[in-house]
């Protein structure tokens, strides 16, 4: 009888698997609890608004935290997602060293149109079990902004809908507020 059953990818293998060139940087994929999952194709909406939070993230927030699209972050459980937006803490090395750890990120964002139920389950789960205080999903299906707060093992204890038009406060940056009101772009007809 043949063993299906195959053990998760540890960081550690998924890096190698990099250096090694089975999988290239280009690649569109993302390392979920031992998993790689591929990411979905980006549509133009949700290509538009990750730019635009990205865009007014920057200005917003200055020199107060580090801002990032698209780029790894490092979790506990095997795991290497690489979230729309994640805001971090300032770091010494600039993260050289390594990616944003969850004792580093302040927020992670997702925006969500197809991937709308893999980000409200397998990835709301993922960065609750490794403890990342808020996570967002900019819900471009429904036109609103979903925030979730007050992890417990694999889950968020606290979710609030924000429906534009409004201004949202960014965690741990209490000067700093995100105008939704033209943060969705229009639909596609």
């Amino acid at each position: 009888m043949v063993n299906t059953q195959f053990r998760p990818l540890t960081i550690n293998d998924y890096h190698r698997m990099l250096e090694s060139g089975i999988l290239n940087e280009g690649d569109r994929v993302e390392l979920i609890s031992g998993q790689i999952f591929n990411m979905s194709p980006k549509g133009t909406r949700h290509t538009v608004c990750t730019r635009e939070i990205f865009k007014r993230l920057l200005n917003l927030i200055g020199n107060l935290a580090d801002v990032q699209s698209q780029d790894p972050i490092t979790l506990p459980n095997n795991s290497e997602p690489e979230p729309d937006i994640v805001i971090a803490k300032l770091r010494a090395d600039n993260y050289v060293n390594s990616h944003p750890t969850p004792t580093d990120i302040i927020l992670v964002i997702e925006v969500a149109d197809s991937t709308l139920n893999f980000d409200r389950n397998t990835k709301a789960a993922l960065y609750a079990a490794a403890g990342i205080s808020e996570y967002w999903i900019v819900n471009l299906v429904d036109d609103r902004l979903e925030i979730y707060r007050q992890p417990e093992s694999s889950i968020y204890t606290t979710t609030q809908i924000i429906i534009p038009p409004r201004s949202i406060e960014l965690p741990h940056l209490p000067t700093v507020n995100l105008d939704l009101t033209t943060l969705f772009p229009p639909q596609i007809t």
